[in-house]
């Protein structure tokens, strides 16, 4: 259980990791959204990724330091799910751009909204 929780959060860093890398690096193309235009979406885009990233490597090590890492880098995702999912939907102007985290994770099959309960439920079934 413990590979596939921490092979999800590798995926989703990878992917979060390359959606605000593209979102946010000035490729002019016609019709891509820049950061000047929606810099609250962005950065919280890759904000996710930096998120992911850590939790990936910290639930990959076995050490106490780890575990208190990878603990809060899943509870930091938990509010950011649910903090942006719910501000996705009172504020819908500010969020034109789509994030990882928008719409509970609504592009990600809600995926992002599940995840940290499960990567926190393992956690605590699993305290050095």
């Amino acid at each position: 259980m413990g590979t596939l929780i921490i092979t999800a959060y590798g995926i989703f860093a990878v992917s979060a990791f390359a959606r605000a890398f593209y979102q946010i690096a000035p490729f002019p193309q016609e019709g891509k959204v820049q950061f000047v235009d929606a810099p609250l979406a962005l950065t919280l885009s890759a904000f996710a990724a930096a998120v992911y990233v850590v939790a990936t490597l910290a639930l990959a090590r076995t050490s106490p330091t780890a575990w208190s890492v990878a603990l809060a880098a899943v509870l930091i995702e938990m509010a950011g799910v649910i903090g942006v999912g719910a501000w996705t939907l009172v504020q819908p102007e500010l969020f034109e751009v789509a994030t990882v985290w928008g719409g509970f994770g609504r592009d990600y099959g809600f995926i992002p909204l599940i995840l940290p309960f499960v990567g926190l439920f393992w956690l605590l079934r699993h305290r050095p």
